[in-house]
């Protein structure tokens, strides 16, 4: 009797070509046969005759299958990947426009990153995120022993910043563990019954390590990150209200307290953000030549003209594009870049399962506020920090991390269609 549902779902499965979709397709057909053998049986049919008609009622398996097949197959994002390549190619113009391409370190190192990236992208894109909603406690203990290696084991020193050189591989940094504190928070906030001492503990712990490394940047990307992703987190908004109130309670305690303790270099920086013109000889300099900068680019800039620019191929890459290439230039690739994090919030718009909305939540934090944030340190909004512009700043980290966010969003988007609504 079993034999001829069974025969039906291979018949149905064989027709589909996704490896994925054939489980998924097998679970919601079961389902929905054996809801249709009870409403039989209720009508007086026995379980053979009630199987019978419920197969029955299906119709064609091999009709039924070609149907499934192109109702449920895997879905690429191909307006994401445009996207990806055209921002991984944008990321070759700091190079060009500073004359570093033809300096053979400065181009080999920039295209192994964007062969690395767009790699990694279309490689997550082909792993199913669904493994790793039950990994959260992996993710998180890998974040934690990745920062605890750096600080015992560190062999370099960057701007104050112990790091793990690998010699002509890679520089291991402490903002690389953000993708596991990402994947794992996405996990721990499907829990429901995670308590808010639960919360607390597994929070400060990543923040005490990153205070091992003088980089708050790296602090304020993992604590916006985790906030926006608990507001759309199985919490009630009771404790989401409380965990948000102690949370910045204890900030503006340590906030205070740190005011308090400030070296005098540490609190001019702050005042000279504040009033740039006062502080002109020392660290007022720089906020007040990035604006002269800036406002000097004009709508078609100075391609050719030479001029000092601090940083300009990292922290301050947006400054000497926009000085070169000008103001249309400069919203141009905004726009572009804005796009990705767009696109990130339509598919999440689309989403219903929970743990894959959280995925993109945490995505759209973390690459809105590199975005944000280094475009806004250009303008005078944010304070100037070391924070990357997303593909186009040179680093590992600008690539890397930000393609690892895309090939999120394309595992999720791939797989948007296949998602188990608990059928047996």
């Amino acid at each position: 009797m079993a034999n001829k549902k069974y025969i039906f779902l291979h018949e149905v499965t064989e027709q589909i070509k996704s490896k994925e979709a054939k489980k998924y397709v097998s679970d919601e057909l079961g389902y929905h046969l054996q809801e249709a053998k009870n409403l039989w049986m209720d009508k007086g049919l026995t379980e053979a005759e009630a199987e019978e008609k419920a197969i029955e009622q299906m119709g064609s398996p091999s009709k039924l299958g070609k149907q499934m097949n192109k109702l449920h197959k895997p879905k690429v994002d191909w307006f994401m990947i445009l996207l990806l390549a055209s921002t991984l190619g944008l990321g070759f113009l700091p190079m060009i426009a500073l004359g570093y391409i033809d300096e053979r370190h400065f181009s080999v190192s920039k295209t192994i990153m964007v062969i690395f990236g767009g790699g990694a992208a279309i490689g997550i894109m082909f792993l199913d995120y669904r493994k790793w909603k039950s990994k959260g406690w992996l993710f998180y203990s890998i974040g934690v022993l990745f920062l605890l290696a750096i600080m015992f084991f560190s062999n370099s020193m960057i701007n104050g910043v112990p790091m793990i050189r690998i010699p002509s591989i890679i520089t291991l940094e402490s903002s690389m563990s953000l993708p596991f504190f990402f994947l794992a928070w996405a996990s721990f906030f499907t829990i429901e019954k995670l308590k808010i001492w639960q919360f607390a503990i597994l929070f400060f712990v990543p923040i005490l390590l990153f205070l091992n490394f003088p980089h708050s940047v790296i602090i304020f990307m993992y604590s916006v990150m985790v906030f926006v992703m608990l507001w759309w987190s199985k919490f009630s908004r009771k404790t989401m209200m409380s965990i948000s109130g102690i949370t910045f309670s204890l900030v503006l305690i340590i906030g205070f307290i740190s005011w308090q303790l400030l070296q005098t270099y540490q609190l001019v920086r702050i005042l000279a953000f504040l009033n740039p013109k006062k502080y002109a000889n020392g660290a007022g300099y720089l906020p007040l030549r990035v604006k002269e900068l800036m406002s000097k680019a004009g709508w078609f800039g100075h391609p050719g003209n030479k001029e000092f620019i601090p940083e300009a191929h990292t922290d301050f890459v947006f400054v000497s594009l926009t000085y070169i290439y000008g103001w249309l230039f400069a919203i141009a690739l905004v726009i572009i870049l804005s796009l990705i994090m767009v696109r990130f919030i339509v598919i999440s718009n689309k989403l219903h399962d929970s743990y894959a909305k959280l995925l993109l939540i945490g995505a759209i934090a973390l690459y809105g506020v590199q975005l944000a944030c280094n475009v806004g340190m250009t303008l005078g909004v944010f304070p100037q920090t070391s924070i990357a512009l997303p593909f186009i700043s040179y680093g590992v980290m600008p690539v890397l991390l930000n393609s690892f966010l895309i090939g999120i969003v394309l595992s999720v988007y791939r797989r948007k269609d296949l998602i188990s609504n608990g059928f047996v």
